[in-house]
């Protein structure tokens, strides 16, 4: 399978063989204008540049169905939602390929001379992209999962079933991504 992604009329990438079989959904990263995300019957999430389409720059392989839907955080892109056919919601901290990465809200080049470079700095590790969270309220597939228009830190998902369940980021990640 392929995914065709046009971005004006004389402008069209192509990516072939994205998911190796059906892709379910995409999504365009809202704070980075070349991200985005699909997802498929291959179980896997794939995080692609498309000024360089001939791999991902990112693969997650958390579910163990297919995956059906992938959503990005309208405020916060280092957090991503998946729903899938193995009953499971997950959310991701995808940090690494962020609008705001951890360490890069100032480069060392747009320090002066003068500044001082801290060694406590210098030593913290930054976040690793993980899972944060898997939700297995659903008995059924989760066939659409989606972030609250109004509050970046609500979500919700349905299943097959008609379940529709709505989660909060942990508070804990929530104060980590704001202090």
């Amino acid at each position: 399978m392929y995914a065709l992604l046009s971005f004006s009329h004389s402008q069209i990438y192509c990516i072939e063989n994205a998911h190796g079989q059906l892709v379910r959904d995409l999504d365009f990263n809202p704070n980075k204008q070349y991200y985005l995300a699909s997802c498929g019957d291959d179980c896997k999430v794939k995080f692609w540049d498309t000024r360089n389409v001939t791999e991902p720059v990112k693969t997650l392989e958390e579910h163990s169905h297919w995956v059906w839907n992938v959503r990005y955080n309208h405020s916060h892109d280092q957090l991503v939602l998946t729903g899938s056919s193995d009953s499971r919601v997950i959310l991701s901290n995808m940090v690494s390929i962020s609008s705001e990465p951890f360490g890069h809200l100032v480069d060392d080049d747009d320090l002066s001379d003068q500044e001082e470079r801290r060694p406590e700095d210098k030593s913290q590790e930054p976040p690793q992209d993980s899972v944060i969270a898997t939700y297995e309220e659903h008995e059924d597939s989760v066939y659409a999962v989606d972030w609250s228009s109004a509050d970046p830190w609500l979500f919700a998902s349905l299943s097959y079933d008609g379940r529709l369940v709505i989660n909060r980021v942990p508070r804990a990640l929530k104060y980590h991504i704001l202090l």
